[in-house]
């Protein structure tokens, strides 16, 4: 959207599919990137959190050696995958390909919307969506991060110690790691974008910080819910999720205060009768 000039409905239009077709090359430039990089990238982010020397896990061990004198997490030295399908392998590496590709994308994809609506807003609006713009992707790439380094490192080692029996030996698909892998990351990345949707809802009157307080209790169960859609049927992978959309939640409830506060000040000094001269 070009400053300071007039556009058209269809202008519009192709001023988007403009935006839209550079992020898009982004997307592709780094799932390029990504896919160029496959092999490292599987042995040491993709099965990263199947390891014992995980980030995660050492640093669990480290303390648990401190309280209890011994390692709590033993994952086996091996994590046996199989391939039951020709071109699993790669689908499988289109879609992490792709998934990096979002990913690394992403602050670029949100600066294009960024110049997309910028231009048509006022100079108060456009400080204030700087700072929304960075907290999109700020707040998503946490999500990613959380996801990665607190969630599926507990979800794996729960599927890993699970035995009903010594007879079952374990096989684990290619398909279903992959689909917890996206799902638990890109679930979190999302959610964690919670905040973002509470701001806008205040600022038009729609959301208060009194009835975020009051139905509090109702958004705890809300949020159990949805952590344990996110992750698979452990508990602890459940409350692992769980605890940072607690936390998000009283944040939301600060920046909803602070929001509808900058909105009353706003609206009381547009309010104000103009003094003639």
């Amino acid at each position: 959207m070009s400053e300071g000039k007039e556009m058209s409905f269809l202008g519009h239009i192709g001023e988007l599919r403009g935006h839209l077709v550079r992020s898009m090359i982004a997307i592709i430039i780094a799932a390029f990137a990504v896919g160029f990089n496959i092999n490292w990238i599987m042995d040491h982010i993709f099965f990263g959190p199947t390891r014992n020397d995980f980030p995660t896990f050492r640093v669990v061990n480290h303390f648990s050696r401190m309280l209890l004198g011994d390692d709590s997490i033993h994952l086996p030295k091996e994590f046996p995958v199989r391939v039951q399908r020709l071109y699993q392998q790669f689908n499988v590496m289109m879609s992490v390909s792709i998934f990096g590709g979002i990913v690394g994308a992403f602050p670029y994809i949100v600066w294009e919307l960024w110049r997309f609506i910028g231009p048509a807003l006022h100079p108060r609006e456009r400080k204030n969506s700087i700072f929304i713009i960075n907290a999109i992707w700020i707040l998503f790439m946490t999500g990613v991060l959380c996801g990665y380094f607190l969630i599926l490192p507990f979800a794996i080692n729960f599927g890993v110690i699970f035995k009903i029996s010594d007879i079952i030996v374990p096989l684990y698909d290619l398909s279903d790691y992959t689909t917890l892998f996206l799902q638990v990351i890109l679930g979190m990345g999302v959610i964690f974008l919670f905040p973002i949707l509470i701001y806008f809802l205040t600022t038009i009157g729609i959301l208060t910080p009194k009835f975020m307080r009051t139905y509090r209790r109702h958004a705890i169960v809300l949020i159990m819910v949805v952590a344990a859609i996110i992750t698979p049927a452990d508990v602890l992978s459940m409350i692992m999720a769980a605890l940072p959309l607690l936390l998000l939640y009283e944040f939301s409830i600060l920046m909803c205060a602070y929001t509808q506060k900058k909105v009353l000040k706003r609206e009381g000094e547009s309010n104000l009768p103009t003094v003639q001269k």
